[in-house]
């Protein structure tokens, strides 16, 4: 028997490419959307290696891999380091990441990046809220319908609040949204089009992932160091595909932690420039001024955004973000959020606007800096010896794992032990294999005695020989 023909009798799955005048990949993509919906092929079943396939019809093993490439694009499969590629479910995908806690009743819940729970935060809203409820303008203001951008007081506000804290910025250069989440969405919603792409380091925000997916745009992922993202690599990735935006967390990477130094910043401009990328900064991890690098939109002003929110400072359900965007894109991102929602209702951007701009919440967020410095100290100190990156105004650290150990074991077995963890799978951007470490977060706890019995937990753990599995025989 030849090598076709063993490779044909080995597929469980082998497209008809014969008289078709469109390109090989194109039909295999065109057949293999077919057989889905034809239910040959069902939810879940894996598709042949490349190699396997590509002797069984005799072409190119690069033929196969642009059609599986073309039906990732195209939302028909996910490919997965370790499980090869598989028909992606037609059932709606339970989301990879989330912002509400799964932890269990009792749990110590490290999960989830969160401001740090304390009664200053009820107590100021309530304040702020009774305030307004006797403001005849105020009232007035949030019954009608408010400009695409936000109202200009509210827009004002911000600006001058974050120009306080070493972020110059004009009114004029700001839309608020529903959060950051929000501003990813909208961004990308209105300024990249269908055939571009988006780029970012290769472990991101979930919910960046969780945007590229649904709005069906590719996203690719630029290789890291432990300064981000590497601009050589997004040199080469631009000369082989059209990237439209470049989305960066430099300040403090989520989840790596990494922290971004001024000619890595330059550096990164310069492709941006020579390739005609925009670039989309996530500053929701918000950090001390003195902490902070040059933000995008400094060094190249006419194509940088930044995004701001008050989730990580206040409260995460007050959903009011700003974009800053260069007047040259602001008509298209003003025209997308009026078909999304009109504006964003003026009683929300008001009320968080007003507290964030308070005396009592600089007396908040000044405390709560100092506490996350405190907690990211005591983790380092309970997890001495262990391969750690953390950043003194960071919610989370990360945690490299020693051989040994794999992250699922390590969250399962502390979850075993009462402390909740979330490992590197969610923040993998595409089929990027997913790193040996966790992130581990020193927000939710209200008190740090809490957090100080997790990190012992943890510790613990580690000190322990992992659970060793039979070899298959």
């Amino acid at each position: 028997m030849d090598i076709q023909a063993q490779a044909r009798a080995r597929c469980q799955w082998l497209p008809d490419l014969e008289g078709t005048d469109t390109p090989r990949y194109q039909a295999l993509v065109d057949q293999l959307a077919a057989d889905i919906a034809a239910g040959t092929l069902a939810p879940g079943e894996r598709l042949p290696p490349q190699r396997l396939l590509a002797d069984a019809l005799k072409v190119t093993v690069g033929t196969i891999t642009r059609a599986y490439r073309e039906a990732e694009r195209r939302g028909l499969v996910e490919a997965r380091v370790g499980s090869g590629t598989r028909v992606r479910s037609a059932s709606p995908e339970a989301p990879r990441f989330h912002h509400l806690s799964h932890a269990a009743e009792g749990s110590i819940d490290l999960s989830l990046s969160v401001p740090i729970p304390h009664p200053w935060r009820a107590e100021q809203l309530t304040g702020v809220l009774s305030r307004l409820s006797q403001s005849a303008q105020a009232i007035e203001a949030a019954l009608a319908y408010p400009p695409e951008q936000g109202s200009p007081a509210s827009r004002e506000a911000l600006a001058v609040w974050l120009t306080r804290q070493g972020l110059p910025l004009s009114a004029e250069e700001l839309i608020l949204t529903a959060g950051g989440q929000h501003a990813d969405f909208l961004a990308l919603q209105a300024l990249v089009q269908p055939g571009e792409a988006v780029a970012s380091a290769a472990l991101t925000y979930p919910g960046m992932i969780a945007t590229t997916r649904q709005l069906g745009l590719k996203h690719v992922a630029v290789p890291m160091d432990d300064e981000g993202l590497q601009p050589e690599a997004l040199e080469r990735l631009c000369q082989q595909q059209r990237i439209r935006l470049l989305y960066l967390m430099p300040e403090h990477n989520n989840p790596t932690g990494a922290r971004m130094g001024e000619a890595r910043r330059h550096a990164i401009v310069e492709v941006a420039r020579r390739h005609d990328l925009l670039l989309l900064e996530d500053g929701v991890q918000f950090v001390t001024a003195a902490t902070r690098g040059t933000p995008f939109y400094r060094l190249a002003p006419e194509r940088a955004l930044y995004i701001f929110s008050v989730s990580k400072l206040l409260a995460g359900g007050l959903r009011l973000g700003a974009l800053r965007a260069p007047a040259n894109l602001m008509p298209r991102l003003t025209a997308a959020l009026r078909a999304q929602c009109w504006a964003m209702p003026e009683l929300m951007t008001r009320a968080a606007a007003d507290w964030l701009t308070s005396a009592k919440a600089t007396t908040l967020i000044e405390w709560q800096w100092q506490e996350v410095a405190a907690r990211q100290r005591l983790l380092t100190e309970r997890l001495k010896g262990h391969d750690i990156v953390a950043h003194p105004c960071g919610f989370h650290a990360w945690l490299r794992l020693p051989e040994p150990w794999r992250a699922v074991d390590v969250v399962a077995r502390a979850a075993e032990r009462g402390v909740t963890l979330l490992g590197a799978d969610p923040f993998c951007v595409g089929s990027q294999p997913a790193p040996q470490a966790v992130r581990i977060c020193v927000t939710p706890p209200a008190e740090r005695a809490r957090l100080d019995e997790g990190l012992t937990r943890l510790a613990a753990l580690l000190d322990e020989e992992p659970r060793r599995i039979s070899p298959l025989v």
